[in-house]
């Protein structure tokens, strides 16, 4: 999953050649990044996290975002014993999901969640919670979801497009006051004022309801010469984000995660916007008894830490996956590991 780089090529399969991960009798082995028709992000740098959990005994593992279930095929490959629960809000993942559990029988559960909800699952005590957040490549591709500002389609932007308000309802309705948290708090479009006031003048024209006109209109606003990204990355970013209430879910979602963690398993978060980035970096500082960011004077005695970083600096993708998978450009890893497990040895 990502954001920030709309409808970018195709992931590419890789070929009989290539290295695979080569699954070891008792955990995740981290290796090369298995063989995908959608790639995910960070392959080898989530499982190298979640190998370093200290749960004894079979792992299961939390999903939260399944997509195109890249990660959660990956951990399954890695460890021949774990069980993964997928959740997923869109509900085309659940076509995703049924194929994937026919090919690993009994190992994998789908739920129709968003991640928010995660409390109403049964199970606890999870190895390993994953979130890989934004919006992936199928949304993107799919011209009828209405998030891509490259494909001609009513814009719509919704996750689940069973719940909520489509992106042309809103811009019609919402006020000046929710435009410019979309656009500004949201998107961090610096020329949010021309993006609101073109939203403003063009409603009723039926320039917002289709995302290629849509488009037009936030690039007349936004102006200046081309640049790397289309002027109306931001905005549609923000107005994704805002529709979807993402910040807001996230916030709700990692307090339940820790909760359903046993302990010394792991909660592993990949970012590609710098507020979802800023969230989880604060979270997992807090759970880690560290200051949450620098002006933060929480006395060191009243600092309680459950939780131990395992990554001091977020990771991110080196050269060959960069060069191989561009959307990766933005994708940030941030993990942590509970405290109280069993020290194992490590797979290596």
């Amino acid at each position: 999953m990502f954001c920030g780089l709309d409808n970018p090529p195709h992931s590419r399969t890789k070929g009989p050649g290539s290295a695979s991960l080569n699954p070891g009798p008792a955990g995740l082995r981290a290796g090369s990044e298995p063989v995908f028709s959608h790639a995910p992000v960070l392959v080898k740098e989530l499982l190298a996290c979640l190998q370093q959990n200290q749960v004894e005994g079979p792992r299961h593992f939390l999903d939260c975002t399944f997509g195109g279930g890249g990660h959660t095929r990956a951990i399954l490959e890695a460890d021949p014993v774990a069980r993964v629960t997928a959740l997923d809000r869109d509900p085309a993942a659940q076509r995703r999901a049924a194929a994937l559990m026919v090919e690993f029988p009994g190992r994998l559960e789908f739920r129709d969640l968003p991640f928010s909800r995660m409390d109403e699952l049964t199970e606890t005590r999870h190895a390993g919670v994953v979130f890989d957040l934004g919006v992936s490549s199928f949304q993107l591709d799919e011209a009828a979801r209405g998030f891509s500002f490259r494909l001609a389609a009513p814009a719509d932007m919704r996750l689940d497009p069973r719940t909520g308000m489509p992106a042309a309802q809103f811009l019609e309705e919402a006020s000046r006051e929710q435009l410019v948290a979309a656009v500004r708090d949201a998107g961090e479009e610096p020329r949010w004022k021309r993006v609101v006031e073109a939203i403003l003048r063009s409603r009723g024209t039926g320039r917002l309801a289709r995302t290629d006109t849509l488009a037009d209109l936030v690039a007349e606003a936004v102006g200046g010469p081309p640049g790397r990204t289309h002027p109306a990355t931001r905005t549609f970013q923000g107005l994704r984000i805002t529709l979807n209430e993402e910040l807001d879910e996230l916030s709700t979602a990692l307090p339940k995660a820790v909760a359903r963690l046993a302990p010394g398993g792991v909660l592993a978060v990949i970012s590609f916007h710098s507020l979802e980035d800023r969230i989880s970096k604060r979270f997992l500082n807090r759970l880690c008894g560290r200051a949450e960011h620098a002006g933060d004077s929480t006395p060191v005695q009243d600092r309680h830490p459950q939780a131990e970083l395992l990554t001091r600096r977020p990771a991110s993708a080196g050269e060959a996956e960069l060069s191989a998978n561009p959307r990766s450009r933005s994708a940030h890893l941030r993990a942590a590991r509970m405290l109280g497990g069993t020290a194992r040895v490590s797979l290596g």
